[in-house]
């Protein structure tokens, strides 16, 4: 034992109320020198308990400075001490029925039974804790991010201009330091930059829709924020180029003027323009 406790009442003295010899002034005088190896704390609620037997109470401090896994069976312990094991088993019922020991059985490989003793150096202290603690704070879930809202496609996302596009997403933190964007929210945002530059938006202007008129607050998502403006400005599709080009006319098929045998194109079998203005001339 370690500390002690002066304070605490001695059964000795307990022992002599009732007696009428004069105290003589006498007493336990401590000379103590402070433990730094081999050594056990004991309580002075088992030292000095008011209830069990001095067997009893030594048997519980011996048990309390062995190591764990040592033999505490009444067989071990009637082999080390020179008590009986009837007074032995006695002790360990007394320490049992105060909370110092505690016996239970295990099943082990191969079917076996064994005794396993558990030793309380303060009885009732764990029961308290379980009742009077709190119960230890639950760790929050991790939260899922929402999805980034969807963004624009291109009709033919062609390799050089999905590249185009996450190059210009990764240069706009150089106009705002909150647009850093992480590769994952720059890979969902490129299809939709590709988008604009598919309608013959120049990168400056793209770059200059996503990044003027920003708020001054703190940008939580700016990957939520770039999303929307993608999609909600989207430039329309240009009209596809047309070569307009004239109606080819009709050919008439070919004709033979029975004035004058010359061919010539008409719709209908007749006469020429020569042989019909001639004819009008001499009418």
């Amino acid at each position: 034992m370690d500390t002690q406790n002066p304070s605490a009442p001695s059964r000795a003295q307990s022992r002599t109320t009732g007696k009428n010899h004069p105290r003589t002034g006498g007493g336990l005088i401590h000379e103590h020198t402070r433990h730094t190896t081999r050594f056990t704390v004991i309580g002075n609620h088992l030292a000095q308990h008011p209830e069990m037997s001095l067997l009893a109470i030594g048997l519980g401090t011996h048990i309390q400075s062995l190591p764990k896994g040592a033999q505490v069976d009444i067989k071990s312990l009637t082999a080390r001490f020179p008590e009986g094991s009837t007074r032995i088993a006695a002790a360990m019922r007394e320490l049992e029925a105060h909370g110092y020991l505690r016996r239970k059985h295990e099943r082990v490989s191969g079917g076996r039974i064994i005794t396993r003793t558990v030793s309380c150096n303060q009885p009732g202290a764990r029961h308290e804790r379980t009742h009077t603690e709190p119960a230890p704070p639950k760790k929050p879930r991790p939260t899922r991010k929402k999805p980034l809202p969807a963004v624009p496609r291109p009709g033919y996302p062609a390799p050089q201009l999905l590249q185009q596009a996450t190059d210009l997403l990764a240069r706009l933190h150089r106009d705002d330091p909150r647009l850093l964007l992480s590769a994952c929210d720059a890979a969902h945002l490129a299809p939709g930059v590709a988008a604009w530059l598919e309608r013959e938006v120049p990168a400056t202007l793209v770059r200059e829709a996503l990044t003027r008129d920003l708020p001054d607050e703190p940008l939580h998502r700016p990957a939520a924020l770039l999303a929307h403006r993608l999609t909600a400005q989207l430039p329309p599709t240009p009209p596809p180029y047309r070569s307009v080009a004239p109606k080819p006319v009709a050919a008439h098929p070919w004709q033979e003027c029975p004035g004058c045998d010359r061919p010539f194109r008409a719709p209908a079998p007749g006469r020429c323009r020569d042989c019909r203005t001639d004819l009008s001339e001499a009418t």
